[in-house]
């Protein structure tokens, strides 16, 4: 019998099949759906928008006053600069733009994701700053690719793929002149920082950090556990909100609202 073969046949489908996993697992993770996001909002832009009219930027990373902040697109042109968010999701889709978040639900599971218009506030409030423009000249836009349904009413800034394009181009007002245009582009290449992967990791270490500063707001002071709104029912503070430990009643943890 020859082993060395056996074992070179075993070794052989053991790579093999370990590559699989690895790539399941890439293919299934966050970041590739971002980027597999990304991509399509790309092709689209590059299909279906004169590229002489309006002017593509990806993935772009600015600095603010405390870290960065990262822009899937901007698309400038004499209409506006358009300010893109990219969410690729399946499932059904609930939210409302006031909401601080949004619910996503496939089957009976249901996961909260950050309201994306709210995301999206702070890049468009950074590229006014940083380029010099009014509100009327900056346009956010919420981008859903994948095979997802909304199940709530959703304004006009936030629409399924291709829909981007025809929001884009239903501004037909020029706001901007063709100086103006090359100097936000001008401005724009001089600003952001250089795509690396030492950018996009420290980005994603203040994303992080601003993350967990949050949770750590809505933590019981006593137990370190979530907190949840509640309201008094009785006594003079009858109707008045506060936040009261999740493990209540074995944890009488309290933060009042301010």
């Amino acid at each position: 019998m020859d082993y060395y073969s056996i074992i070179n046949q075993f070794i052989g489908a053991t790579w093999y099949f370990i590559l699989i996993i690895v790539l399941v697992i890439i293919i299934k993770s966050s970041w590739f759906k971002g980027i597999t996001g990304e991509f399509m909002v790309n092709i689209l832009a590059r299909m279906f928008l004169d590229k002489h009219v309006y002017h593509l930027i990806k993935n772009v990373t600015l600095p603010t006053e405390n870290g960065t902040t990262q822009i899937d697109h901007i698309i400038v042109s004499i209409y506006g600069v358009f300010v893109v968010e990219t969410k690729n999701m399946k499932g059904w889709i609930f939210g409302d733009p006031d909401q601080q978040t949004w619910t996503q639900k496939i089957y009976k599971h249901s996961t909260k994701f950050q309201n994306p218009l709210h995301q999206n506030y702070k890049h468009v409030k950074t590229l006014e700053f940083l380029l010099g423009l009014n509100d009327q000249q900056v346009h956010s836009l919420v981008v859903f690719v994948g095979d997802s349904t909304f199940k709530t009413e959703m304004p006009e800034k936030v629409t399924y793929g291709r829909g981007y394009v025809r929001f884009i181009k239903s501004k037909r007002q020029p706001v901007l002149s063709e100086t103006e245009v090359d100097s936000i582009l001008s401005k724009i290449g001089a600003g952001m920082l250089t795509r690396s992967f030492k950018t996009n990791r420290e980005h994603v270490k203040h994303v992080n950090h601003i993350v967990n500063e949050k949770k750590k707001e809505n933590m019981c002071p006593k137990c370190g556990s979530p907190m949840v709104l509640r309201e008094t029912k009785n006594g003079q503070n009858a109707g008045k909100q506060f936040l009261g430990c999740s493990r209540y009643p074995k944890c009488k943890g309290v933060l009042n609202i301010t």
